[in-house]
């Protein structure tokens, strides 16, 4: 024997009991949880007044901040990121390379393909400077050195 059971259309009628037995005594357990916690209860209800404009609003509707020309620099951040970065914004323009240590020396990798980077320079810059790819730096030639020469290969002096 094989007994279909289908879901009945509406609620059972146990929950049909409870939400009736609730909609009849809603006063009494409003009044108990506003007793409970202080009034906050029924407060929390209340519909909330919109927040209304004081003063004078303005609206700026016109385009976006000027164009300013953009006045670029080499970076070297503490973390070794070797970057170009606008002056004026202080957005970051390109990702030159990094500075690693490499069997005790730091050494400067230029973002290429080759050095398995996942966004490579720009040919012209790799080109410009490719020499300096695999470069060490010490205390004769630090960083400030490095990134001066990047900035005078790639016409930013």
């Amino acid at each position: 024997m094989v007994e279909i059971i289908s879901k009945r259309d509406g609620s059972r009628r146990e929950d049909a009991a409870m939400k009736r037995l609730i909609e009849q005594n809603r006063a009494t357990i409003t009044r108990l949880a506003d007793h409970l916690t202080g009034g906050s209860y029924s407060a929390g209800k209340a519909p909330k007044p919109k927040p209304q404009a004081k003063g004078l609003i303005i609206h700026s509707v016109g385009s976006a901040r000027s164009a300013i020309e953009a006045s670029p620099r080499i970076r070297i951040s503490l973390n070794g990121r070797v970057i170009m970065v606008d002056e004026n914004s202080g957005r970051q323009l390109h990702h030159i390379g990094d500075v690693k240590r490499r069997d005790g020396n730091d050494v400067f990798v230029l973002a290429t393909k080759a050095n398995h980077y996942f966004s490579p320079v720009d040919e012209d810059i790799a080109a410009a400077l490719a020499d300096l790819d695999g470069g060490r730096l010490g205390p004769d030639y630090g960083e400030k050195q490095l990134a001066a020469d990047i900035g005078n290969r790639l016409g930013m002096n």
